[in-house]
């Protein structure tokens, strides 16, 4: 055991030494928030394939693993899928238009969308997100240490706030990298085939467990309907995998790297589901399918090995917090903190200048110090509380009930309006919302009813509605003429111009 602390240490100290170096290169506010916006196709793929995979993905994947056999595997496809289809279809127009957030781009998209209700509900999503990771600590230091599941969070929590107060999106971006290879190697490498070989190899395992933990559908098709609209949709417009792919220096770069981590996903979700196979067929009785990573790795690997597996799980859970954790502060002060100054009127209603220009030379005292406090309120929540799954399956719901069709019509639907998105996302988040009254949080039926009612209410009200102004679209066609080749780091960003209505009132 002590090498296992050894090996984590060495780990947490790199991760820790990797945000000071971020903390010398942030300088700027684009530095700070989207590494500059200079993210190569390596480094892109590595952070991207970082942030997607958490502990949900790694504990709950094996879990799922354990319970349904392949079959388990849906869920972290599911999130493949979606990051398949948001880099082939979507990414090159995203990079293009040079935003910070999916609140800007209803911005500039539709001329002018009031961000305070959707930031709202995106700060919530990534909010709850960054909890749940934080929260997912706890298992990993109870095996280390057997400490209590705040002392695990305190640990945890400490370290990725720290790195990322320090460097933002740029030490989160090198802390990926590393944590990548660590998974890559920790999970795929090492726990995958040490768990096929402890259980006595795949032969062995079939003949435990049965045919039905080798089909691919034996989980059933409603639940593998609700992974796809539940995570393939989230996955599309949440504000963490959005400024992971604000990074790409170039278009190009975003749809190559993103299908890679696409593809790295699927593989991801048969190697989860084929460990917690083999844990079944050595375990069968755990009484918490979760427990069957902790089990395997304490039982099946030497020590120094463990604690390199457990360092994999480790930067799984870091590397989704951290991108949930900027991305969080990022909706603070972009969506949320400039329209609350002009509601209590201390901001004269307009971007100002320096803020619209985005110049590279802008502060990130600011940035750093929301960061700082979210993070600090992050840890205390986690700690405080055993479980959160309700709270985030409200906000995912709403995300995609509400959100979804606004968001990705104004990419594919020139003849979307504003008030078309409007009407579309407050009658859907209305919809989740009483659905889930009406039935139960954890059911499907929200987000069908909320999907449904949004989609209609997007296209009647937009048709019946004035087009959106000619020159909102005149800018949102030039930014999208830029080459999918081009570097998008060094193009100044104009001011936006769409961020108050026709009528001079603010949106």
């Amino acid at each position: 055991m002590v090498l296992d602390l050894v090996v984590i240490a060495v780990y947490t100290a790199t991760i820790l030494g990797v945000g000071y170096w971020g903390l010398r290169r942030s300088k700027s506010k684009s530095d700070y928030l989207v590494a500059g916006r200079r993210l190569g196709t390596f480094m892109y793929s590595s952070a991207l394939s970082a942030i997607v995979l958490g502990g949900a993905s790694t504990v709950g994947g094996i879990g799922l693993g354990y319970s349904f056999g392949l079959s388990g595997a849906w869920l972290v496809t599911a999130i493949g899928l979606g990051i398949l289809v948001l880099s082939v279809f979507f990414t090159r127009h995203i990079v293009k238009l040079k935003v910070y957030t999916v609140i800007e781009m209803l911005d500039l998209r539709y001329g002018g969308v009031s961000g305070l209700i959707p930031g709202m509900v995106m700060f919530l999503y990534t909010f709850m997100l960054t909890v749940t990771s934080t929260l997912a600590y706890a298992t990993i230091f109870h095996v280390l240490l057997g400490v209590p599941n705040w002392a695990g969070v305190l640990i945890g929590g400490t370290v990725v706030v720290t790195y990322s107060t320090m460097g933002g999106m740029w030490s989160i971006t090198m802390t990926d990298v590393i944590q990548f290879v660590i998974k890559t190697l920790g999970i795929l490498f090492l726990l995958a085939p040490v768990a096929v070989l402890h259980a006595g190899g795949f032969a062995q395992i079939h003949e435990r467990l049965g045919d039905s933990f080798f089909s691919p559908v034996s989980i059933g098709g409603a639940t593998i309907v609700t992974y796809v609209l539940t995570y393939t949709l989230g996955l599309l417009i949440g504000q963490d995998i959005w400024q992971r792919v604000f990074t790409a220096r170039t278009p190009r770069i975003s749809v190559i790297g993103g299908t890679i981590t696409g593809v790295y996903c699927i593989i991801y979700a048969v190697a989860g589901a084929i460990i917690g196979m083999a844990a079944r067929a050595v375990w069968p009785d755990l009484a918490n399918p979760d427990e069957a990573f902790a089990t395997i790795v304490q039982e099946a690997l030497p020590t120094g090995v463990r604690g390199f597996v457990l360092a994999a799980a480790l930067a799984a859970l870091m590397s989704t917090a951290s991108g949930a954790l900027i991305a969080c502060s990022t909706v603070l002060t972009t969506d949320l903190i400039p329209p609350l100054r002009r509601m209590v009127g201390q901001g004269s209603g307009k971007t100002p200048p320096a803020a619209a220009g985005h110049p590279e030379e802008e502060s990130v005292r600011g940035y750093r110090l929301a960061t700082l406090v979210l993070g600090a309120a992050v840890v205390i929540v986690a700690s405080l509380v055993t479980t959160v799954i309700g709270a985030l399956v409200i906000a995912y719901n709403i995300l995609v009930g509400g959100l979804f069709v606004a968001i990705l019509g104004g990419l594919v639907w020139r003849r979307g309006t504003r008030h078309g998105a409007l009407w579309s996302m407050a009658v859907g988040t209305v919809a989740v919302i009483g659905t889930m009254i009406a039935t139960d949080i954890l059911a499907t039926a929200p987000i069908y009813v909320g999907l449904g009612s949004s989609l209609v209410v997007y296209v009647v009200v937009s048709l019946l509605t004035p087009p959106t102004p000619e020159d909102v679209l005149a800018e949102w066609d030039r930014r999208l003429r830029r080459s999918s080749t081009a570097s998008v780091s060094d193009t100044p960003l104009p001011p936006r111009q769409h961020s108050v209505s026709k009528d001079g009132s603010d949106l």
